[in-house]
């Protein structure tokens, strides 16, 4: 697949890294300390094209796809979800980092990525140098949160997260207009300005396939079941993230919809810092520069 798709980052290598899951599929280049940058639904590495160049001045990047998304091992679904658990991305991520010789990194993650970083930070804190998060807030606040008015904004997190196979049979139907639906209600311009037409090309040939589009339904379920139980299993321990911690999320994104999510990451890491940024859910490609610029800083302290 990956052959045939337009090259979004020239000048970066490509690897398949044999992990207890199987095959994970990422890009690395660059200098620096390692940077893993995790990319979310309904996307892949692919998001972080409009900024690599530029982080790779300073950082080693390792950009791949989540088992299940772009060109990723498929795990199989199961009736607990484990293998989607954010738990076992997590391990997964962090055996990528230690193939490719990075013992200690930062980690940013958008979306679902976010969930795999906060997660990690949680899991794992001597492998994590400081975590950013990119329009999320915790899986626990989301689902506690629900009322009318953000159920109907994060509608697809109970229609994906239905039994198998029901949702991923009506989206692989008609798979495109579902997906370009998705990535044009979640940004700020209500439409698909904001991804170039590579990047387009890329998302719509790995979301053509039924299987992967089970395995980001399955991630859904994951995150309603198995991930909900870790986070309520962290806060009933008063659990924190001990690491520098940055949340960014766009003005008009979904984390915007609580009230105040740095105050609501301050419950999980009360040394957290983080702001608005223009735009909506899919920040890197729509502020791809103020992004960049706060990733710089975050992680050169």
């Amino acid at each position: 697949m990956g052959d045939t798709l337009p090259n979004l980052f020239p000048g970066f290598e490509s690897h398949f890294v044999e992990t207890a899951q199987g095959p994970i599929f990422c890009r690395t280049g660059g200098i620096g300390p390692a940077l893993l940058l995790v990319h979310g639904y309904p996307q892949s590495h692919v998001i972080w094209h409009k900024i690599a160049a530029d982080l790779a001045k300073s950082f080693t990047l390792v950009m791949p796809d989540l088992p299940g998304y772009g060109q990723s091992v498929i795990p199989p679904l199961s009736d607990d979800h484990a293998a989607y658990s954010k738990r076992t991305m997590a391990q997964t991520m962090a055996e990528v980092m230690a193939h490719l010789g990075h013992d200690q990194f930062g980690a940013v993650g958008h979306d679902r990525g976010g969930r795999v970083v906060y997660r990690m930070a949680l899991d794992m804190p001597d492998r994590l140098s400081g975590a950013a998060v990119l329009d999320i807030l915790p899986t626990f606040d989301y689902w506690n949160h629900l009322d009318r008015t953000f159920a109907l904004k994060i509608y697809h997190w109970a229609f994906l997260a239905q039994p198998a196979p029901f949702p991923e049979n009506m989206i692989a139907a008609d798979p495109i207009p579902f997906l370009e639906h998705k990535l044009a209600s979640w940004s700020a311009a209500k439409d698909l300005s904001p991804f170039s037409e590579g990047a387009l090309q890329h998302t719509r040939a790995w979301f053509s396939d039924p299987a992967r589009i089970a395995a980001s339904c399955e991630d859904y379920r994951a995150g309603a079941h198995i991930d909900y139980d870790h986070d309520a299993e962290d806060r009933r321990t008063n659990k924190t993230i001990s690491q520098p911690f940055l949340a960014l999320w766009g003005e008009q994104g979904i984390a915007a919809s609580i009230e105040d999510p740095l105050a609501t990451w301050q419950t999980w890491c009360p040394h957290a810092k983080g702001r608005a940024i223009m735009g909506g859910h899919f920040l890197p490609e729509e502020s791809p520069k103020e992004i960049a610029q706060e990733i710089l800083e975050f992680f050169s302290l």
